[in-house]
């Protein structure tokens, strides 16, 4: 039976949950406070990474999150507050750092990342305007410290039937033909894929019209009426919208949001930037990650897309921190000297927030308290990466389906 379903948040998660809730015959409602035109769904990196099955709670992130905070360039800094939203997520995130808690989660993130990758590939069938492209990913790195990290990770991936190759710095060179890489070796994801974020958000929209599913931007949530465990009504700024079902998706801003209904979410915002430049003839063409900075490199069309830095902070924290920006910048022209990257202009670089829980895991879950109420959030880098399939799920959650893989990983803890 179909059903009435509101969704808080238009970035990308929300409009891929719309589009599966649509496609199984409900009438479907996207809300945003935003104009939908920006946020962490359009500046990310673009990637589409199966390979990436551990948590960032892992062992040794905390003591290398430690040595960051002293360096103004490094890629993972914390903004100190005395914020009990910060001590609980830090205490959690601590507690999680463990290597029971990435045994229990790798075959839980690989199944969800290879339920998207197989989703992407459906929507490729549809159109080819969003660029996807399956070349891999390129985990570059230039100390043997770093690398022994990264094959041993690779190794894991191996385990779990994820197809890798191990490269020197020939092999590197063999794949990156256009331009010198300074890199002493790679691990080559053969499993992972691209595409441009802008563009897929643009099909996705021109999808969902299609179908019917109304989107109302610039509509922020007032309250919600509901009645002992089922919420009844939103009250917006634009009036009253009733439903079914309800699912907040809204990203780094879902706690605000679920802290009208009482419910409470232990997730952060992680503030990071992109940028693109135009493409030269002696650019990279296979997406890599410079391991020693965190950097995403993202060959797109025209244009390379540049992005990196987490810096867990506040919504409200929108200023761009020149320091941690030069930091992406020399790691960029350090992996690739021939580019020679100049600091952007401020008004053509992005920054924007990823939900990150102290799980270092998504949540997509039906609410214990709400008997109608979805939360699907908290992506963190992986949003893009994740939502066809977390869309998938929520649609299967509101309709008491069986999903489509084991979801008990993905809880709000």
């Amino acid at each position: 039976m179909s059903k009435k379903v509101v969704i808080i948040g238009g970035g990308i998660i929300g409009l891929c949950a719309a589009y599966y809730l649509a496609k199984e015959g409900n009438e479907v409602t996207v809300i945003d406070k935003t104009e939908m035109l920006d946020g962490a769904s359009y500046g990310n990196a673009g990637m589409i990474v199966p390979s990436h099955i551990i948590p960032l709670a892992q062992p040794g992130v905390i003591h290398q999150g430690i040595k960051w905070m002293f360096n103004a360039k490094s890629p993972f800094y914390i903004k100190p507050s005395v914020n009990l939203d910060l001590i609980t997520w830090l205490y959690k995130f601590y507690k999680n750092s463990n290597q029971n808690h990435v045994d229990n989660s790798i075959a839980h993130l690989k199944n969800l990342s290879f339920l998207s990758k197989e989703l992407y590939q459906e929507f490729a069938k549809i159109s080819d305007q969003f660029l996807y492209e399956e070349k891999g990913l390129l985990m570059l790195y230039q100390t043997e410290k770093v690398g022994e990290e990264e094959i041993r990770t690779a190794e894991i991936a191996q385990r779990f039937g994820i197809e890798v190759d191990f490269l020197d710095k020939n092999g590197i060179q063999n794949l990156e033909k256009n331009t010198n890489v300074n890199a002493l070796g790679a691990v080559h994801y053969k499993s992972d894929a691209h595409l441009s974020p802008n563009l897929f958000l643009k099909f996705l929209k021109e999808e969902l019209l299609k179908m019917n599913v109304e989107l109302f931007p610039k509509t922020a949530i007032v309250n919600f009426k509901s009645v002992e465990n089922t919420i009844q009504e939103i009250e917006t700024n634009k009036g009253i919208i009733k439903a079914d079902s309800f699912v907040v998706a809204a990203g780094s801003w879902s706690p605000e949001v679920l802290s009208k209904l009482g419910v409470k979410l232990s997730l952060l915002p992680g503030k990071g930037y992109s940028f693109n430049v135009s493409k030269q003839l002696d650019s990279p063409i296979i997406p890599s990650i410079l391991c020693e900075g965190k950097v995403a490199v993202t060959p797109l069309n025209s244009t390379i897309r540049f992005g990196g830095t987490l810096e867990i902070t506040n919504t409200n924290d929108t200023r761009i921190n020149l320091k941690r920006l030069g930091g992406i910048i020399d790691k960029i022209n350090n992996f690739y000297p021939e580019l020679k990257i100049q600091t952007p202009e401020n008004e053509t670089i992005w920054s924007g927030f990823r939900p990150c829980t102290p799980s270092g895991l998504p949540i997509i879950e039906k609410s214990k308290k709400f008997s109608n109420l979805i939360i699907s959030t908290g992506h963190a880098m992986m949003g893009l990466s994740l939502a066809p399939a977390t869309g998938k799920l929520v649609s299967e959650l509101v309709s008491d389906m069986q999903t489509s893989i084991d979801i008990s990983a993905f809880k709000n803890r």
